[in-house]
């Protein structure tokens, strides 16, 4: 039995997290639940873009459901019902269960779009930061005299 803390969690859980205690209190969340099906991928490409990329193998679109809710992206896909296919599989590798996938949005993450492609499927994030939450800078002129009172 290992004792030592992987990190990994933390980064793949969250999407455009800055701050920590979160990204932990997410990890040991999803530790507990133990699912890793189906797998995927969190990306960041650029500072305010990110794409989660979900491996859908054998899933239509009717089969997947995206929402967000309260900050939680949540991806879930579901079986389909098969018609009246006269199969007997030899070996079934390809793994078509249910699932349900969280992630936990940063503040101003926004979905921009999804689209399923060669089995896998992509969610565009995009981090979209109001005026009156962006820093501002002061500027200093130098040539007026400072108030003194």
């Amino acid at each position: 039995m290992s004792t030592a803390f992987s990190m990994a969690p933390l980064l793949r859980q969250s999407v455009g997290f800055d701050r920590f205690n979160d990204l932990f209190e997410s990890a040991l969340r999803s530790n507990e639940t133990g699912s890793s099906y189906p797998p995927y991928n969190v990306e960041k490409h650029g500072d305010d873009h990110y794409r989660i990329v979900v491996a859908a193998a054998g899933f239509h679109e009717e089969d997947l459901e995206l929402q967000v809710e309260r900050g939680v992206l949540t991806v879930s896909g579901g079986k389909r019902e098969r018609g009246a296919e006269d199969v007997t599989y030899l070996h079934q590798g390809i793994a078509q269960r249910g699932f349900k996938l969280s992630f936990r949005l940063a503040d101003h993450i926004e979905v921009q779009a999804a689209s399923l492609r060669n089995g896998l499927l992509h969610i565009d994030l995009l981090r979209v930061v109001p005026e009156e939450a962006k820093a501002k800078r002061i500027p200093i002129n130098a040539s007026q005299p400072a108030l003194h009172g």
